[in-house]
């Protein structure tokens, strides 16, 4: 009777991905039948792990985010969990080998955000790293299936879509960070002196991080590729919106996207895929 708790698992980091992100919501609803629940899986456990350090102010955030890093491998090792968000996750870890060195650098970043951190870019690296890039490495190693001349090939441009992403979430998320939070990210950058050129230089990472992942992209299987291709068109949008404020703007304002213009760029994407022009 094991499979009816599995399903409520996977239930759950279903309900727990469309909660949270529209946006990835509808990339993941484009990706092959298969892969659907195998990547809410992941989320479910990245956006749970997300919601201890940022979220749970009245609460000891570092014994919570402690407690679930015991149960995130104890979950993996006896192929159960009585939380069922990890016990979604446990099962995709194990279905697919995904690397526990990649959960550990996760678990490690979040652990970055629980104290006010002065970043170095060395630090910086090393946020993004476990934070952004090896959530795409997990998500990789499904799209990959068990090939692992495949995932060797598509790493290096699945980590740079991770960063991409997390850089524009940091841009996107700048006022609330900085003024709730008490975070600050981004390495020699005083953000009470936040300023254009600064912002600028920012941008020009991204922007070769967005051009070498497209190229990846390009490169996964048919069921990957559209839903993926989806989510980066969302974040090329939002980053475009940014990219037209002032650094000034963004540190009063979050940009959005309206789910109006998520559902037309998913349409555009669609037909672009179909038609091979992305």
């Amino acid at each position: 009777m094991k499979e009816i708790f599995d399903q409520l698992s996977a239930d759950c980091s279903r309900l727990t991905t469309k909660l949270y992100s529209t946006s990835f919501s509808y990339g993941i609803y484009f990706l092959g039948k298969e892969l659907r629940q195998p990547i809410h899986s992941i989320y479910g456990f990245v956006r749970l792990a997300d919601e201890i350090v940022d979220s749970f102010h009245h609460y000891d955030k570092n014994f919570l985010l402690e407690k679930f890093k015991e149960d995130t491998f104890e979950a993996i090792n006896q192929g159960i969990s009585l939380n069922p968000i990890l016990n979604s996750f446990q099962r995709i870890v194990n279905q697919y080998q995904i690397d526990q060195e990649l959960i550990v650098l996760f678990l490690r970043s979040m652990e970055m955000d629980l104290s006010t951190q002065e970043y170095t870019p060395e630090l910086y690296n090393e946020y993004i790293l476990g934070s952004a890039e090896v959530v795409g490495l997990m998500c990789l190693k499904v799209f990959t299936n068990g090939s692992d001349v495949d995932y060797q090939q598509l790493k290096p441009y699945a980590m740079k879509l991770g960063s991409a992403f997390q850089k524009v979430n940091f841009l996107r998320d700048v006022k609330a960070d900085h003024q709730l939070l008490s975070r600050n990210y981004f390495p020699n950058v005083n953000l009470a002196l936040f300023c254009d050129y600064q912002k600028k230089e920012i941008e020009k990472e991204i922007e070769a991080e967005f051009a070498l992942a497209l190229t990846g992209i390009k490169l996964l299987p048919t069921a990957s590729r559209n839903g993926v291709y989806l989510s980066y068109i969302y974040y090329k949008k939002l980053f475009a919106k940014i990219k037209r404020l002032s650094a000034e703007k963004i540190m009063t304002e979050r940009v959005r996207i309206s789910n109006t213009r998520k559902i037309s760029l998913m349409f555009d994407s669609i037909i672009r895929n179909k038609l091979n022009v992305i």
